[in-house]
């Protein structure tokens, strides 16, 4: 993919739980050098932080996540007695609303895509219309974390399953530039060519949803016994997904070349520390004066 150098962009913004408040400084840094963001494409965490800004409303939803501390996240929570995961997500959503309202996505003024995932059928879900809270809430899904989410005739789950940096949404943009934010680089003192240089046991993709069906069927067991959530066994999985995230953004960038591609490594903060909000807009802030300025 080839785009001439200039100042719309096509923004990408991937999926990595707490570490994406990375993307709210990636965009303070854009605006501060009169980038103007013309298009976004997110999935999981990036949908969320995508469509704040989407609907006007980035800065109230920063002021809230750097004000939230660990009990207030917990508030947030609302136990799920099933086996699809640990928290239903209404009551979050219900918080989150404030800032996105109740828009339709083709009425926002910048183009819009979030990326789910159906999993049974190992499919992307590119979701560009209707209700933005819902597109939301279906890309936020983690597996065993959130209860799926049924919009259109399917359950949906987080899109960095299948595609953690979703470029391909934004190939037909009239933009002069893509930027990926990617969430699970390589961990902190490795670089990304001796990541690509490993032989890994996850390199053969076509195999990852097979990998995460079971994966997700072995802990979904041991997820449904417990009153409490057992943190343990979400650690193990959610590890896991991670590496197998990893190694499908390597293959999905190669594939889908953005014009810059800026990396978080997926040590850089635990998924569910949003407690460290303001902690990761500085630390994306600085990565992009790193890569772009």
């Amino acid at each position: 993919m080839t785009k001439k150098h200039g100042k719309t962009v096509s923004l990408v913004l991937g999926s990595g739980g707490a570490r994406g408040f990375a993307h709210v400084g990636v965009i303070r840094w854009l605006e501060e050098h009169d980038y103007k963001i013309a298009s976004i494409s997110g999935c999981s965490i990036g949908a969320l932080i995508g469509g704040a800004y989407a609907a006007g409303k980035l800065d109230e939803f920063e002021q809230w996540v750097c004000s939230v501390g660990k009990a207030d996240i917990f508030k947030l929570l609302d136990l799920s007695w099933g086996g699809n995961g640990f928290f239903k997500g209404e009551r979050l959503m219900d918080a989150l609303k404030k800032f996105v309202g109740d828009q339709q996505i083709e009425d926002l003024p910048i183009t819009y895509t979030a990326v789910a995932a159906d999993v049974a059928s190992e499919k992307e879900i590119w979701i560009r219309s209707g209700n933005l809270a819902d597109a939301i809430r279906a890309s936020i899904a983690m597996p065993l974390f959130f209860t799926p989410f049924h919009l259109r005739g399917a359950d949906l789950v987080d899109g960095g399953v299948l595609n953690p940096v979703p470029v391909a949404p934004t190939l037909s943009d009239d933009t002069e530039m893509t930027i990926a934010v990617n969430l699970v680089g390589p961990p902190q003192g490795i670089t990304e060519e001796a990541r690509a240089a490993e032989p890994s046991a996850t390199a053969d993709v076509s195999m990852l949803p097979e990998r995460l069906q079971k994966l997700i069927g072995s802990v979904r067991e041991m997820a449904a016994k417990p009153i409490m959530p057992d943190w343990r066994v979400y650690d193990m999985a959610n590890s896991a997904l991670d590496a197998m995230q990893s190694t499908i953004a390597r293959h999905r960038l190669a594939d889908y070349r953005p014009d810059h591609t800026i990396v978080i490594a997926r040590d850089a903060c635990g998924t569910l520390e949003f407690n460290r909000a303001r902690e990761m807009v500085e630390f994306g802030y600085k990565k992009a004066q790193e890569r772009l300025g």
